[in-house]
């Protein structure tokens, strides 16, 4: 399990489309959709490929459009159903949108999406306020097992992997994971304002989404859910805070239905 910066997923797929474009007569211009509000790591991730794309020259132009709502449910009707056949047109999905999709009970199924590649795994974070009197996991523990109404945990939409992580903390510290209060929010930004403005008792997210705040010190990280330590920074994990937490999310990029062969091996 690794984490990979949303400022590498970018060259990492510009890399891979100019190897696979080397004989375009001219650079692409591309429609790429963020399926959440500005600020999340879908975001971050579709303004990353954006810079990159156009800085290896692949790309003339990268549009990026946020379409929020639902957990990427909103933006993926609108991709399916407005891009079909479209090789210009791109969107960012993950995780967090299985699951959105299965409890909104959405017409519209990644399997009609054509896939381009699987950008990154990363790991979770749970981080608090730094005023927060919460100070580890332990700590959080305590609480969610003394009052599990009470504990407020922040993050993206409902069934999606901020939303799994809650309920999976929660049984895995011995409380009703059913119970938990979970405040999901489209994007990154709205949920970040209301961990700072102390809002909830907790946020939940990917990593790379609190890195700058918990490097400023705004927020204070009680644990990530790798095996083990990652490489240069001291975030505890919750294994060896005593607690058996351990998941990844992962995002990919994806084309319309209805491209050809041939779009596809452009793209990918």
């Amino acid at each position: 399990m690794f984490r990979f910066p949303a400022r590498l997923v970018g060259a990492a797929v510009a890399l891979t489309l100019a190897a696979a474009t080397p004989s375009l007569a001219q650079p692409l211009e591309l429609k790429l959709m963020a399926p959440a509000a500005p600020g999340g790591g879908w975001d971050q991730t579709a303004r990353s490929m954006q810079q990159a794309l156009v800085a290896a020259g692949v790309a003339r132009s990268v549009q990026v459009t946020n379409v929020p709502g639902a957990g990427g449910s909103v933006g993926i009707a609108q991709f399916v159903n407005g891009a079909k056949g479209d090789g210009n047109q791109l969107m960012v999905n993950g995780f967090v949108m299985v699951g959105a999709l299965a409890m909104n009970k959405s017409p519209v199924t990644l399997d009609q999406v054509t896939p381009i590649a699987r950008l990154t795994e990363e790991i979770q974070v749970i981080v608090v306020p730094a005023n927060s009197p919460i100070k580890t996991a332990q700590d959080l523990a305590a609480a969610v097992k003394a009052d599990i109404a009470k504990v407020t945990f922040a993050g993206g939409s409902a069934g999606g992997v901020d939303h799994v992580m809650a309920a999976l903390f929660a049984g895995a510290v011995g409380a009703d994971a059913k119970k938990i209060n979970y405040i999901p929010f489209s994007g990154g930004g709205e949920s970040l304002a209301a961990i700072l403005g102390g809002k909830v008792t907790a946020g939940i997210s990917g990593l790379s989404e609190y890195e700058g705040q918990i490097k400023s010190g705004k927020l204070r990280a009680i644990g990530v859910t790798s095996e083990k330590r990652i490489a240069g920074s001291d975030i505890p994990t919750f294994k060896e805070q005593g607690i058996d937490l351990v998941i990844a999310n992962w995002r990919s990029v994806v084309a319309p239905p209805g491209i050809t062969p041939e779009q596809r091996k452009t793209l990918s």
